[in-house]
């Protein structure tokens, strides 16, 4: 029984309404938390994917003995690594400088890859409408392998 009329399961004035503007006022804070999980799913998803290339492609570049092919094949396995994430515009850099120098130097292949991510489908307020990663990687050349 209700307090205020003596009946079963009435409502009072005060709270007519109440229920709409709750929904009102919860349903853009879920919406909103929504879009910022999903926003930051994407991104670490990017960064991480964004990282692993790098990696892939820079393991890639040293076990070629050639400079130009290796950049190549690093290249080609940075950009095959990264159909997964949904990249607007995508850098490789390799610098494969060190496949040059003769047997027993010692020497480093760098590869930096770069990935622009769209954000702006998110509807979320201070987002940036895209977010651009970049990650950077070295793998040694074994110095005692024929180049």
């Amino acid at each position: 029984m209700s307090p205020v009329s003596g009946r079963p399961w009435s409502v009072s004035r005060s709270d007519r309404g109440a229920v709409a503007l709750e929904l009102v006022v919860l349903v853009p804070a879920l919406m909103m938390l929504i879009g910022l999980v999903v926003g930051g799913a994407r991104i670490w998803t990017a960064r991480a994917t964004v990282d692993e290339a790098a990696h892939r492609a820079a393991r890639t570049a040293t076990v070629l003995s050639d400079a130009r092919a290796s950049a190549g094949a690093a290249e080609e396995t940075a950009r095959a690594n990264l159909t997964d994430v949904p990249c607007r515009d995508t850098t490789v850099a390799v610098d494969a400088a060190a496949l040059h120098r003769p047997p027993g130097t010692p020497g480093t292949v760098r590869v930096t890859v770069g990935c622009t991510v769209a954000l702006g489908d998110l509807i979320l307020p201070g987002l940036p409408g895209e977010l651009t990663l970049q990650a950077g990687a070295a793998s040694v050349v074994d110095r005692y392998r024929g180049r």
